[in-house]
């Protein structure tokens, strides 16, 4: 396998930006809608990172790792791309994702404008954080995940959603800043960025105490608790493509660089495991709690968001094989269960102009495939069997047993059952409960979100061309289509558990072991 496929996933949506680009300036000749060839760019160069994503997933399981130096530059100064198998799992978790959320913004109108280009743009960073083997690197793809996403969260004006845009920027420049700080006192302890010259570094006490700054950074961009509060006061005035998109990528990488930097930097010390436990409790409980008092179908949904990355953190907490595994196939099964219900909720705000559970009702008789396609995610979500939830949650409790964590398990279950109750408050609200009266109240233009001051009526396409032109409402089949497919997938994945669960146990046994991994990075 040539170590070129490692570049793709970094610069094919790069060169696909350029060309939706060029393509909106050929295109219509406005400022808004690109021409349709440059959402298939996008739905295209997508596609490519997902199928090369595969490959190395495939390569990494034969104990084939890649790795590229960018430039062709030694080890210590290449900025070096390496795709062991949690990298390659995670970066086809997420082109998945990225694909099902350009559809799902053709669907809802919103991928008018440059939107394709701000997404490719963003996963470029995503995917980069998710190869690359440098700190110092990790802390440009991540900058590089930054920018489009404030672009992308403000891009529709409001008063509250630059409100919101001004918090997310200033907590994120924040963690930045923590990040680059950490970054830099480590290096000037160990005089290396590089992870695979890190390993073990944390013995150090100075190296420990710099890599704990950058793990505070993470923390806040991962959304744990008490770190957290940004996340659903940012994607609660999002628009419902936009929040998909963000709810699978933004906080997962910062999930995903904890398990990775405290696997090598710490070599897993089990001495400190207990503040990911506390941290993960907490998040977890904190979470769920703030959903029961919710009142939108949004705003429950985020703070589940913020709950679920608890239950990551388990995983981190216990650090042994079972529940590192338990962990990377929750985060797995989570990122598109999450996707399909925030896809669901999209879906409910651009036909029904709200997603205020008072105004909501009936739904369920009109929208059979909408409540089937939900109640599927939300069992998922609350881990009923035989779904993909019950799978991660059941692994989680039996790892946690066996190390005799038994606050874990309790919080596991208690955890659960309030999940249960506001997932039923959701179900009743919107599709059991008698449609209220009607209103003259305008709907919400459709893609920006429930915060957006201007308002117009636009009525969803029920025949012609399978794709709308840009913002405009594709008809029902194409807008409900990602959230069927992720729906059948925590099916699926409840149901045939075990190839995945076969390569997260790969996965973890990599961060356990990390000694294949830093030769991989260190190699000449």
């Amino acid at each position: 396998m040539s170590p070129m496929l490692l570049a793709l996933p970094v610069f094919a949506p790069l060169a696909g930006v350029g060309m939706v680009l060029l393509l909106s300036r050929r295109g219509a000749g406005s400022a808004g809608a690109p021409p349709r060839i440059a959402r298939a760019v996008g739905w295209g160069v997508t596609v490519v990172v997902l199928v090369a994503s595969m490959v190395l997933l495939t390569s990494a399981l034969d104990g084939d790792i890649a790795t590229l130096r960018l430039g062709g530059w030694p080890s210590g100064i290449a900025i070096v791309l390496v795709a062991d198998v949690l990298g390659a799992l995670m970066m086809a978790v997420t082109s998945l994702l990225v694909l099902l959320s350009l559809v799902f913004a053709a669907a809802t109108g919103e991928d008018d404008g440059h939107f394709v280009a701000l997404a490719l743009v963003l996963s470029t960073g995503v995917y980069g954080a998710m190869l690359t083997g440098d700190l110092f690197s990790l802390f440009v793809f991540v900058e590089v995940m930054l920018v489009p996403s404030y672009v992308l969260l403000i891009r529709s004006g409001g008063r509250r959603r630059l409100a919101a845009g001004q918090r997310y920027v200033s907590v994120n420049l924040l963690a930045s800043t923590l990040f680059l700080a950490g970054v830099g006192l480590l290096y000037g302890v160990t005089g290396t960025v590089d992870l695979g010259e890190l390993a073990g570094a944390a013995r150090n006490p100075a190296a420990a105490l710099a890599t704990a700054v950058v793990l505070l950074a993470l923390g806040i961009k991962a959304a744990i608790v008490p770190l957290h509060s940004w996340l659903p006061s940012s994607y609660a005035v999002a628009g419902p493509a936009v929040v998909v998109l963000f709810s699978g990528l933004l906080t997962k990488v910062g999930v995903y660089a904890l398990f990775r930097i405290y696997a090598v930097v710490f070599d897993g010390d089990r001495r400190w495991l207990w503040i990911f436990l506390v941290l993960g409790l907490l998040t977890m409980v904190v979470g769920v709690l703030a959903a029961l008092g919710e009142r939108s179908v949004r705003s429950v949904l985020t703070f589940h968001m913020v709950s679920q990355i608890g239950y990551m953190l388990l995983g981190l907490g216990l650090f042994t094989t079972a529940g590192l595994a338990a962990g990377i196939f929750f985060l797995v099964q989570y990122v598109l269960v999450k996707a399909a219900l925030l896809m669901c909720a999209g879906a409910i705000e651009v036909r029904h102009g709200t997603d205020e559970l008072r105004l909501l009702g009936g739904i369920g008789r009109t929208e059979p495939v909408l409540a089937g396609a939900f109640g599927i995610s939300a069992l998922a979500l609350v881990g009923v069997p035989p779904l993909s939830g019950f799978v991660a949650k059941l692994k989680l409790v039996q790892a946690a047993v066996a190390e005799h964590q038994y606050a874990a398990v309790a919080a596991v279950a208690v955890v659960s059952l309030l999940t249960l109750v506001s997932m039923l408050k959701l179900w009743n609200a919107i599709f059991t409960q008698p449609e209220p009266q009607p209103e003259s109240q305008p709907v919400t233009r459709p893609g920006a979100g429930p915060s957006t001051e201007a308002t117009i009526m636009v009525v969803p396409s029920r025949s012609g061309p399978i794709l709308p032109p840009a913002g405009a409402i594709a008809s029902r089949p194409l807008l409900l289509a990602p959230a069927v497919v992720l729906a059948g997938v925590a099916v699926s994945l409840g149901l045939a558990a075990e190839p995945l669960l076969v390569v997260c146990e790969r996965a973890a046994d990599g961060l356990v072991d990390v000694g294949t991994y830093v030769e991989a990075v260190t190699s000449p």
